[in-house]
């Protein structure tokens, strides 16, 4: 029988990559959601069978085990950007990552795959970085051997980050920014899955990776490579911390007071926190150098997805090759 991988929140960003080339290589995949009916998109993956959605919440024991028995590989791809409701950064991202180590080496997994964030600090004086940190802990003290990936921000087509921002330049003349001389080295979601399926296969050696694409930008480098593939231009205002920090609370208040109706998926106190400290890759840090891949360039991968920003979308080019003809 083949052997089987399950992918705790396997049908998310990141998650889902990592099932398809998981599939591709022959391995039976077990995707565990909280929502099984809403992850059917990863049946096709692999063949009939090979890739099933399950029940999972990883904040409770028995699912967790219950989509961990059986499995020769775990991979944890379980993360949020912003709280809301009972899914609190501490309860996901650092109990329900030591959760899912201490049940994998209860049930006899022999590989374990943690997907973090480059920035994990325990003393960071952002929530996020700390359950981060709090989590790789965790994971590391019940299952050593296992694979931590630290990536930056992470891009591809259903990414939060360049689809945000290329969204944002179809409003205006003018994009504001908080952090804009913030540097940030994005990493394509495939890479990402890449180094996971090493890690998965034993492959490669246990420890903690960074993960970071060959540029290192600013956010500001980074909307104007976006609205050079927009083909927009747009005046780019960088806003001082003060301003944003009135910003954030205002948009926090008003997701408080609306009881959580209103998300505020604008820019968050803890959002700020991250904001004031650069994204990259560690000197000295194992990478995807230490793992024999070469990563993917943004400038290579945007224009497949982002034409969509484009004044005239996907007709942009039609329209220019015709500017182009002799009469």
């Amino acid at each position: 029988m083949s052997q089987l991988v399950t992918i705790y929140g396997g049908s998310g960003f990141v998650g889902r990559y990592i099932a398809q080339r998981m599939a591709h290589q022959g391995w039976r995949v077990r995707v565990a959601v909280r929502r099984p009916n809403e992850a059917l998109h990863v049946k096709p993956y692999g063949a009939v069978g090979q890739v099933e959605p399950v029940l999972c919440n990883v904040r409770d024991d028995a699912s967790v085990r219950a989509a961990a028995e059986g499995a020769d590989a775990v991979v944890n791809c379980v993360g949020i950007l912003l709280e809301q409701g009972k899914n609190k950064f501490d309860a996901v991202q650092h109990e329900g990552a030591e959760r899912i180590a201490r049940i994998a080496a209860e049930e006899g997994v022999r590989q374990l795959v943690h997907i973090s964030a480059i920035g994990a600090d325990a003393d960071s004086e952002s929530d996020y970085q700390q359950s981060k940190a709090e989590g790789e802990a965790g994971v590391l003290q019940h299952f050593p051997s296992a694979m931590i990936l630290r990536p930056s921000v992470i891009f591809g087509v259903e990414d939060q980050f360049f689809n945000r921002f290329a969204s944002m330049t179809r409003f205006g003349p003018v994009m504001a920014l908080v952090g804009g001389d913030t540097k940030f080295q994005p990493v394509y979601v495939d890479d990402v899955a890449r180094a996971a399926v090493a890690g998965i296969t034993g492959s490669a050696a246990p420890g903690v990776y960074e993960l970071g694409g060959p540029d290192i930008m600013s956010l500001r480098e980074a909307v104007q490579l976006i609205l050079k593939v927009v083909l927009r231009r747009r005046l780019i205002v960088n806003l001082p911390f003060s301003i944003g920090g009135v910003m954030a609370f205002g948009f926090d208040a008003l997701q408080w007071l609306s009881g959580g109706l209103i998300s505020n998926g604008v820019l968050t106190r803890d959002q700020l926190k991250n904001l004031r400290h650069d994204n990259v890759v560690g000197d000295g840090a194992k990478g995807f150098e230490a793992l024999g891949i070469t990563p993917v360039a943004a400038e290579a991968i945007l224009p497949e997805y982002l034409y969509r920003y484009r004044p005239q979308g996907q007709y942009d080019a039609i329209t220019g090759s015709a500017k182009n003809l002799k009469t």
